[in-house]
């Protein structure tokens, strides 16, 4: 599928007060895209191929950007860097935008009534004021954070915050043979609870429209998951395959669902977002202007905008100098609307 990166909504960040506001450096017309091979134009949109186009929407620099989070009363986009840790809240519309500095690798979050959140940090789960910016220990973390770290979570229909893990060691010369972690439920009044799985990296967080399937991935098995799920009770019931990628670079990363209950997810290392049928066939793939793109989610009007985020981790000069934009966020106009989704934790 042919493809047109717009500039129009992208641009380096100029400081104002606690604002964020748009510089365009970039030079007039398009970048497009055939079959992955860059170039600059300005008559493009007349083409005899489908052509899908994305805008950048903020060329933010993170480290690994993820945990898009579209809260419909307020119109924010929440998400996270990762590794340099920060939770962020953007104004899609105006670009201004909230920050909040976090002392340790953060991994995944979710709104709390009250003016919080809950943030999943490497030492534990810590609830954020979003006022003051202090924090209060909610949970440890149920693992070694010296070796791991929370990664990957989402709110389901009855407010429980389901968070996974990534084999993450601080020390990578001290590093073993990877080795799994859990998946966890976090309310206030049980606190954190152990589930039925564990993985070397979890990601791909989603529910189905009507709450009976939950979707997981382990990333690192390149395998997407489709659970058998009790709202009710939280209860994970039978797995099955939902999904494979090829072994290799490529990974399943985050991913949302549309209201035609068709699975979107975010190929990290494949440049790409998948589109999968809810019997798990692979119906459409949108390629983007970025290796690493690690979360897509359903916002904006109708939720009939798909946000992307991405990551520059791990990249050589040479890879940076030729994918400047990487850790930027992204968004298209997939053709359908998302399904509205949960914000906060209870």
């Amino acid at each position: 599928m042919a493809m047109i990166v717009s500039m129009r909504a992208a641009g380096g960040l100029r400081r104002t007060g606690s604002l964020r506001t748009r510089e365009p450096p970039f030079p007039p017309g398009r970048l497009t895209s055939e079959r992955g091979n860059w170039r600059q134009g300005r008559n493009v949109a007349e083409r005899e191929v489908p052509v899908t186009t994305v805008e950048y929407l903020l060329d933010a620099h993170a480290i690994i950007a993820e945990s898009l989070l579209w809260e419909p009363d307020t119109g924010l986009l929440y998400w996270l860097d990762i590794k340099r840790p920060a939770l962020y809240a953007l104004d899609p519309r105006t670009l201004a935008s909230r920050r909040w500095d976090l002392p340790e690798h953060t991994g995944a979050f979710a709104l709390l009534e009250g003016g919080e959140a809950l943030v999943a940090m490497r030492t534990g789960l810590f609830t954020l004021s979003l006022q003051t910016g202090n924090l209060g220990l909610a949970a440890a973390a149920p693992f070694d954070p010296a070796l791991f770290r929370f990664n990957e979570g989402a709110v389901d229909a009855a407010g429980r915050f389901w968070v996974g893990c990534m084999y993450d060691p601080l020390d990578a010369k001290k590093a073993a043979k990877k080795q799994k972690g859990p998946l966890s439920t976090w309310t206030s009044s049980a606190g954190l609870v152990g589930q039925a799985d564990a993985a070397e990296l979890h990601n791909g967080m989603a529910w189905s429209p009507d709450d009976a399937t939950f979707y997981l991935a382990h990333s690192y098995e390149h395998v997407i998951y489709a659970c058998d799920f009790d709202v009710a009770a939280g209860r994970l019931g039978a797995k099955r395959d939902f999904a494979r990628l090829p072994h290799g670079k490529p990974l399943p990363d985050g991913a949302a669902v549309d209201e035609e209950g068709a699975y979107w997810c975010a190929i990290h290392g494949g440049s790409c977002l998948h589109r999968y049928a809810p019997d798990g066939t692979k119906l459409r793939t949108i390629e983007l202007p970025v290796t690493q793109p690690t979360m897509c989610a359903f916002g904006g009007p109708e939720l009939r905008t798909l946000y992307v985020s991405s990551a520059s981790d791990q990249m050589g000069w040479e890879q940076r100098a030729k994918e400047p934009h990487a850790g930027a966020l992204l968004l298209l106009d997939p053709g359908v609307r998302g399904i509205p989704r949960a914000c906060r934790a209870r």
